[in-house]
């Protein structure tokens, strides 16, 4: 990784998520507005995924199923329920959030110096 890298994060990376906002913003207003709102909360809740390829995989996956979900004419909630938070809880229960990593930075920071 070079430095330019470290200070700006990958290129690749900025490039895809630039390609991932562009394809939300070609949903119709309904499930942009969606797709923000549960960015928003995977973001602000700490439980979003902490891994770059984590989030892309799920924040893909979300794209494609609205896209299937504009295809077939149906509602945003038909796709993730009523309960959006319970649908976005389930897609990252299984990955690394950000409140794992800032637990273990916690514990490893305070553990290290009592010893």
């Amino acid at each position: 990784m070079s430095i330019f890298e470290k200070i700006i994060g990958s290129l690749e990376d900025k490039q895809e998520w630039k390609e991932m906002e562009a394809r939300s913003k070609s949903l119709p207003i309904e499930y942009y507005n969606a797709y923000k709102a549960i960015q928003k909360y995977m973001w602000t809740v700490g439980d979003g995924p902490s891994d770059w390829k984590d989030s892309s995989r799920i924040f893909q996956g979300i794209l494609d199923l609205f896209e299937e979900g504009v295809s077939e004419g149906k509602k945003v909630t038909d796709l993730t329920g009523k309960d959006v938070a319970a649908f976005c809880d389930d897609l990252t229960k299984d990955e690394k959030s950000w409140r794992d990593k800032y637990r273990k930075k916690l514990n490893d920071t305070i553990g290290d110096k009592n010893m």
